[in-house]
């Protein structure tokens, strides 16, 4: 009996705490339904009674192009992302040169620097590369940011492959480079699938290097189109929360249908025999 109280106690805290975390969300939907002549009404309403699409339709109108920029750039971010990271972390993990401590400890260090600080730094450079408020820019930023986290995530799983397996690979005569695209790779699965989840939410849900580096491009990141939505003088709320849940949705949907391949790559290589 009193197990099960325990039990009950533990579920009804846990669902407390899911809906005081999940009411943003359902807050962001309502008022994307909301009509514009409803939003200050107080108390407000708690269901969207007399709902409107006009948010939804001024997405499909005005942010088709947002939402491809920012589908080309997660892309080009995960791509870039584990172009470099996976054979880093191959070197450090397998071959184990000099100075690997030293670079995975400035990988580390890497991830605490604020966001705002590199955007000035790039912005400095790309303004004299040409390269500002261009798409190649701002892949290129956002690849900064899930570089060091991959590469320690892929260091740490790659560490945990069987010795056995890549003897079994030498004797039959396949050399480094071989090994890691036919064996260390396909086997990485997981931490490849991490990888790739964590870079493309980065990239998509990015507006500081957006804001620094692409404001006045011809292609924006969606980031930046929830962003146009807001000024002095004109707040489309619906608009903007429609432009949420519609951003929102391909996240989701990847968290969804990866959850179980990210909790083997995060948690790879915590245990060891």
């Amino acid at each position: 009996m009193t197990a099960n109280r325990r039990t009950w106690w533990h579920t009804g805290l846990g669902v407390v705490f899911t809906a005081l975390m999940l009411f943003p969300v359902y807050w962001m939907i309502n008022v994307s339904f909301t009509r514009d002549q409803d939003m200050r009404k107080s108390p407000p309403d708690w269901f969207p009674v007399n709902g409107t699409l006009e948010g939804y339709r001024a997405v499909l109108e005005q942010q088709g192009p947002y939402l491809a920029t920012s589908l080309v750039v997660g892309l080009g971010t995960v791509a870039l992302t584990l172009v470099i990271s996976a054979p880093a972390a191959f070197s450090l993990a397998r071959l184990r040169p000099r100075g690997g401590g030293v670079l995975s400890f400035l990988l580390l260090v890497a991830q605490m620097i604020p966001g705002v600080i590199m955007a000035m730094g790039f912005y400095a450079i790309y303004l004299s590369t040409g390269v500002l408020n261009t798409v190649p820019g701002l892949i290129l930023a956002d690849s900064t940011l899930a570089v060091p986290f991959a590469v320690l995530i892929f260091t740490t799983f790659m560490s945990g492959i069987p010795e056995e397996l890549l003897q079994a690979a030498r004797v039959d005569g396949a050399g480094a480079l071989r090994t890691f695209w036919s064996i260390v790779l396909p086997v990485s699965r997981n931490a490849v699938i991490t990888v790739s989840l964590f870079a493309f939410l980065w990239a998509w849900s990015d507006f500081v290097f957006a804001s620094t580096l692409d404001q006045g491009g011809d292609h924006q990141p969606i980031t930046l189109g929830i962003y146009h939505y807001i000024g002095n003088n004109n707040q489309q709320w619906n608009a903007i929360m429609a432009t949420a849940v519609i951003a929102s949705i391909p996240a989701t949907v990847l968290l969804v249908l990866a959850q179980r391949y990210v909790a083997a790559g995060v948690t790879a290589g915590a245990v060891k025999d």
